[in-house]
């Protein structure tokens, strides 16, 4: 009986935020699982109800239709981080002025971002909203994958619970040999390396290699020089190189759904970063520069279009000066009497 009552201290220690929990991911399943069911129906006529390719369609219109709720979001982390990045300069003049004083330090950073509408903060909101989407439907794949006693898939999502054939056809859809809810350290090596493999490392690759492209372009592209060095530019240098190492390693224990999912909102969000950098780049940065040349010659050629179009007069050309014309001067006859010309 002694032994027991730690379990039951940790039971209702816990059982708070258990409920907690739940009551946050359930609206989720029912989301998540909602969409799949309805765009699995408009990609069925397609491909088919059991095809791999629907399911793998399905999860990719998920994304897209969560990335493009999350753009307002997207907006005002690009504001933000721009701001943080142009404040860098005045964070350094404030470490070195209150670099014996953490607390006023850290006071009038807070104050310095506060005043020039920067936050922290502003930069993780996309991933923090996506992480319990992520979850969501990670849990779902999984319990497509599971199965119950009586060898029935366990189904998290409560739409797909409705429609117990979508579970199974979602258990047993496979792309390019391997199934949609498959994952790398599931397959086993029994009998080598199979399609699973192959296609979860393969994803693997592609989910990590565009999230390290899109951190470098707004590194490179996007940063103003003084923005490059300090102490944040050594942190967004470490999560460089950090982040895609933590998602390659945590990948194996991914779905292969769960994996493009994640391969395609790095998609987006590579796409979407290069158009904001392209149209609309921060001052002082090479992106800003490349921006002011493509201005420069689009003017160029918009005036030069309206000039072959006859309205308005081209500009004359850079030729060399043309030599001046000399004046002839013409010679008048001489005076002569009438005895001279008669003779």
């Amino acid at each position: 009986m002694l032994d027991m009552i730690p379990m039951l201290v940790t039971m209702s220690i816990w059982d708070p935020f258990i409920a907690l929990g739940s009551a946050i991911m359930t609206p989720l399943y029912w989301v998540v699982s909602g969409i799949l069911v309805v765009f699995h129906g408009l990609w069925s006529p397609v491909f088919g109800a059991d095809s791999g390719w629907t399911w793998a369609l399905s999860i990719v219109s998920l994304t897209i239709v969560i990335r493009v709720a999350l753009i307002p979001l997207f907006v005002k982390q690009i504001k933000s981080s721009r701001a943080m990045q142009m404040l860098q300069p005045k964070v350094r003049e404030l470490q070195k002025k209150y670099g014996h004083d953490r607390e006023k330090l850290g006071q009038e950073t807070m104050k310095l971002y506060k005043e020039n509408n920067a936050n922290p903060l502003a930069s993780c909101l996309p991933l923090l909203l996506q992480s319990p989407i992520f979850i969501a439907l990670f849990r779902v794949l999984d319990g497509a994958a599971r199965l119950d006693a009586a060898g029935n898939p366990i189904a998290r999502g409560h739409w797909l619970k409705i429609h117990p054939e979508l579970v199974s056809s979602l258990n047993e859809a496979t792309i390019f040999g391997a199934r949609i809810s498959d994952t790398f350290t599931k397959a086993g090596f029994g009998a080598g390396i199979n399609s699973i493999h192959i296609v979860t490392i393969v994803l693997i690759l592609a989910m990590t290699a565009t999230l390290f492209v899109t951190q470098l372009q707004l590194m490179r592209k996007n940063m103003p020089p003084e923005a490059l060095t300090g102490p944040f530019a050594q942190q967004q240098k470490m999560m460089l190189y950090l982040f895609p190492i933590i998602f390659a390693v945590g990948g194996i224990n991914f779905p292969v759904g769960v994996l493009i999912y994640w391969f395609a909102s790095n998609l987006w969000t590579m796409g979407q970063q290069f158009y904001v950098i392209r149209r609309n780049p921060a001052p002082g940065t090479p992106a800003f520069d490349a921006w002011e040349q493509r201005s420069l010659h689009r003017s160029k050629g918009k005036s030069d279009g309206l000039a072959l179009a006859g309205l308005r007069p081209a500009e004359p050309a850079d030729e060399p000066p043309a030599a001046p014309v000399s004046k002839v001067v013409r010679q008048q006859p001489k005076k002569q009497t009438r005895s001279q010309r008669r003779t």
